[in-house]
Formats: structure tokens, sequence, C-alpha cells
């Protein structure tokens, strides 16, 4: 009898439900998941980034590094820095955050709703190999800011707090908590329950309006549901060990480049570890007076430099110094042997920002690059800069290479032209 695939849904009367992982399942799960993983992290910065100090002159393997990039000199090998690059449609300044894995149109537009980020669509795609889907992290995110959505457009909560995620990953309860975790999930998913059933009741007296914000109701809540599941599924497995020390949280916003690099200490744990393949880390620089030499002013109102050298000094001291994490973080993967190759081999690191330049609010020609996952990099991939190339088709070539049979995701044409697997 053939196996069942892991993507199979029950339809009827116009409804699909997704089943959830079921012995039939197993043979074909287990045929194509990967000897050794692959993974990927997102990591946005939310003010921008300097253009003249990122995008080369030059293009492919042989250009000279700008100042940012010149920080990241030890992994140029395993670098793709890209120009000339948007998600088509997605504008409203700020408000692009949103839309930075998911390039959803208008962000910024009145009934806007977001669909999902790449990452949970990996995660989706992906199921249940892990004991966490994925990490969702932020560094002094405020109100509703972030980037990570699930499919019925609905923002995942981050985690700040990288000693809770340790707790989580690395501490194993007795087993009297463990069996009071169980229950509390079978609790929740029988709440749940519950309350579909009460909202599907209501939904027979509502009009056309009501029904669409209930039918996102019914995808929010199936979102739940599957993560409860799951949860049960994991919550009797003994965790893995590490000798790595348990984190301290860092509290003062302007710690802002400390907070960065333990939430990518916690994040590299975690693939190590294999808890799990998918990370995000939302950045916020927005109002803070980074703890910085030399930085006195909250970084929004310097982005608006008007060409003054002394703003201009203070966004390179900020900006060079999330570099310099990234490098650190970088180097930390390349460390880590997996399968005959090292974790950075193993992990595509995708990091930029929803605004090519900060000063206008302007949300073309992003400051992009993409490190590491095994791909035969292009150096400086550079796309016009007048109509912008997609951003999108990164986001296909990084799910391929991931193993998820995918060839449209979002605004996407293709996969990235110049870009090869290994």
């Amino acid at each position: 009898m053939p196996a069942l695939s892991r993507r199979a849904f029950l339809r009827g009367a116009g409804v699909a439900m997704s089943l959830p992982m079921l012995d039939a399942m197993r043979p074909a799960f287990a045929a194509d998941k990967p000897a050794v993983p692959r993974r990927m992290i997102a990591i946005q910065t939310n003010m921008g980034i300097l253009p003249q100090n990122f995008f080369p002159a030059e293009t492919g393997t042989d250009y000279k590094p700008t100042a940012y990039l010149e920080l990241l000199k030890e992994h140029k090998d395993k670098l793709t820095v890209l120009s000339g690059v948007s998600h088509p449609d997605v504008d409203g300044a700020h408000e692009a955050e949103r839309s930075f894995l998911s390039a959803a149109p208008h962000p910024g537009g009145a009934g806007f709703r977001n669909s999902i980020s790449l990452d949970q669509y990996a995660a989706e795609q992906l199921g249940p190999v892990t004991r966490f889907s994925s990490f969702v992290l932020d560094v002094n995110a405020e109100g509703t800011q972030g980037m990570v959505f699930s499919r019925s457009g609905v923002k995942v909560p981050s985690e700040k707090s990288p000693a809770a995620l340790y707790k989580k990953m690395f501490v194993q309860g007795n087993p009297a908590e463990v069996e009071a975790r169980v229950a509390d999930l079978g609790r929740g998913r029988s709440a749940l329950d519950f309350v579909s059933d009460d909202a599907k009741r209501l939904g027979k007296k509502l009009g056309p309006a009501d029904k669409d914000r209930l039918d996102q109701y019914f995808s929010a809540v199936r979102d739940l549901e599957r993560q409860l599941e799951l949860g049960q599924e994991w919550e009797r497995k003994p965790k893995p060990k590490t000798s790595a020390p348990a984190p301290t949280d860092i509290t003062e916003n302007k710690k802002l480049i400390d907070k960065i690099r333990l939430m990518l200490d916690i994040a590299r744990l975690g693939f190590e570890s294999d808890s799990t393949r998918v990370v995000t880390l939302f950045i916020n620089t927005f109002s803070i007076v980074a703890d910085l030499p030399g930085v006195k002013d909250e970084t929004h109102s310097i982005t608006h430099h008007g060409g003054r050298k002394e703003a201009l000094d203070q966004l390179f001291t900020i900006e060079a110094a999330q570099f310099k994490v990234l490098a650190q973080f970088l180097g930390g993967l390349a460390g880590v042997a997996e399968g005959g190759e090292n974790l950075l081999d193993r992990t595509m690191v995708l990091y930029g920002t929803p605004m090519g330049n900060a000063a206008s609010h302007d949300n073309r020609n992003l400051p992009v690059l993409l490190a590491g996952g095994g791909f035969r990099h292009a150096g400086h991939l550079k796309f016009d800069a007048k109509k912008n190339y997609p951003l999108p088709n990164l986001y296909v070539s990084m799910l391929q290479r991931m193993g998820i049979p995918t060839e449209k995701f979002a605004s996407s044409t293709g996969t990235l032209t110049g870009l090869r697997a290994g």
C-alpha cells in the first residue's frame, strides 16, 4: 500500500482540514528526510542599511568589499550580495517591515491582511521533524512589530528571552511536570474544539463580511491546534543535552548589540541541537540610543541625516556593529562540524532590511545578502535599480534548497537568477 502524503487533506462541504502525522505517512516522510538536515535563518534589521557602505561597485566574485562587507571578508566565498531587488508592490515605508518575509502587497494600506511568511511556509512544509517547528525571535520589538505571519495572516508571537528559550530546549522537567504539561496541552485542544464548534453555529447568522472574518479566525484556530498537537507528541521525548551555559537575559534596550549576539547564540544552539531548522530574528532599532562609542541619538532620527556627517558617523557605528555580530555568528556556524561539512554549509543565513533608503522611506533597492547553505555563491548579483528584480525569487531558491518542492512563493517569477546549489 503506498504511503499517505504528509500533506494530505480531508475535504468536504467546502472545508479543507489538514491531517495530523499518521503512521501511514511515515514511510513517505522518511524517504524525503535528508540524512543531514538543511536549515535557514532570516534576520531583519528594520531601519535600513546605508547603501554606500553595503553595495559593491563591481559585480561577480571579484568585487572589492565595501566597509560593511569588509567585516564579513572571512566568509566572502560563502556570500551572495544582492542589489536592485525588492518586493513588488510592497510600500508603506516603515510598514514594509511586516512584509519582509511574506512580500504581501501594500502593508500600509487600509484593510491590509498579511500572508504566510517564508519561515512559516518552510516550517509548515517540513512537518514535525523537530521539537520546535520554528524559533521566532526579536530584539527590542514593540507592540505589533514583527515579520512572522501564519498562513491565515496572523502575527506569530515572538520570543524575547534567550533564557526562556534555552530552558525550553534543554531543561527536562520531572515526570510529574511533563505529564502536567501534556494535560495542559490536551485541555487547550479541547477548549479550541469547543470554541470552534460555537463559532460555526454563530457563522450561520452572519453576513458575508463577518463570515470572512470568521474564516480568518478558523484559520488561526487551526494554526494553534496544530501547534498544540505537535507539542503533545514531543513533550514526552527526552530533550537534547548541551555543554553551553544557560544565558542571562539582557533587559536594557540600549544594549542592542549584546542582545543581538545573545539571540544569535541561542539560534546557533537551536540548529546545533536540531531543536529547530527554521529561525527568524527581527531587530528593532527605531527609538534606540545604542550603547556604542559616539552614539548619542536614537536611530530613527539619524536615519533622516540630510547628509550630516555626525549622523552618518553614528549610523555607521550602529550598522557596522551589527555586521560584526553577523560575522561572529557565521564564524560560529562554520566552527560546528556536521555530516562531513559544517553548520554554515548546511544553514542559509538571510540578512537584510525592508528599506533601501531609510532617509527617504524608500522600499526599493533593498540591501540583502545570503550566506552559507552550500550554494555556489555568486559574489555580487546586480539587478536593475530602476526596475527591481523580485526578492521572492530568492525565497523560492531557499525553499528548494531546504528540500521543499516549491515553484512559487508570493510574487516570485522563478528561482534567483545567478545562484546555484553547490
